[in-house]
């Protein structure tokens, strides 16, 4: 494993990168509120038959955390980063691996350059209203109208130590034997000024994705991407039936539930790395 950091469009990114640059790239786009450590034990899992690389976006983990004239709180503004960071790196094609934030970065990477996806991985990733329960949407869509006294309680419980332990905790098998490290990490970053504006303005700009998802869906039509769906099915805030609606518009894409939450990786790393490599070593 190496840990590198490099400048895209003034801003210091931090990444972890291992394997062999002649193999298949795995992108691996984090969630939230976590970074690139979400990672840390998949990464060794597949390095023998990929090339991986993880960045942190700006306001994420170990990247810089830049003040608001600096970058734009928006999920066009982490696009737009890591579209560039791609091409800074030298990823000229690349498997997109999409947790969570991880989605709406990666499928307008997609739109932007879609003969740069040679396949996507989708772990608890929604991209469809099946997906979202329906008292969330109407949050999500009332703050996009105007932030109230409550939108603005909402956000700020979703950007608290409280609202990430419970991504962590609830509906896993056995939280007692998942690392604390990366709740806690993510809560320490969350703590800092920057990272908790960046963090919230991007829960108030996540309506825009549900705006979306009719382009990604068209998306996922018209290239039929070879498509992997490994889904914590125990996720309180991506539903089954938002991993099972990928079917519709992906037929042939393979879909593993696993009996997890919503950050599978914690408690099924293997079996998500297994998967990883029977749909995509060699392509």
């Amino acid at each position: 494993m190496h840990y590198k950091t490099i400048e895209v469009r003034g801003i210091e990114i931090f990444y972890r990168e291992a394997g062999d640059p002649k193999k298949p790239t795995l992108l691996l786009l984090h969630g939230f509120p976590s970074s690139s450590h979400m990672y840390r034990e998949l990464i060794p899992l597949l390095a023998q038959d990929f090339h991986l690389v993880a960045p942190d976006y700006p306001g994420a983990g170990f990247s810089e955390h830049p003040p608001a004239e600096k970058f734009s709180a928006t999920f066009e503004g982490l696009a737009d980063v890591m579209a560039e960071f791609a091409v800074r790196v030298g990823l000229k094609t690349y498997v997109l691996y999409m947790q969570d934030f991880g989605g709406p970065v990666g499928f307008r990477m997609a739109l932007r350059n879609p003969d740069a996806v040679r396949g996507i991985v989708i772990q608890n990733a929604n991209a469809y209203l099946e997906g979202i329960a329906p008292d969330q949407l109407e949050g999500m869509r009332a703050r996009a109208c105007g932030l109230t006294a409550e939108g603005r309680r909402q956000v700020a419980q979703l950007v608290s130590r409280a609202f990430t332990l419970f991504t962590y905790q609830t509906g896993s098998r056995n939280f007692d034997a998942i690392d604390p490290t990366g709740w806690n990490l993510d809560v320490l970053l969350l703590e800092q000024p920057e990272v908790n504006r960046i963090q919230t303005g991007l829960m108030l700009d996540y309506f825009s994705n549900v705006t979306d998802y009719p382009q990604w869906q068209a998306y996922l039509r018209s290239r039929q991407p070879r498509t992997l769906i490994v889904w914590g099915k125990n996720d309180p805030i991506f539903l089954p039936s938002g991993a099972e609606a990928y079917l519709r518009d992906v037929p042939g894409a393979r879909l593993r539930f696993l009996d997890t939450g919503h950050f599978a990786l914690e408690e099924d790393v293997h079996a998500i790395a297994d998967e990883v490599r029977g749909a995509f070593a060699g392509t």
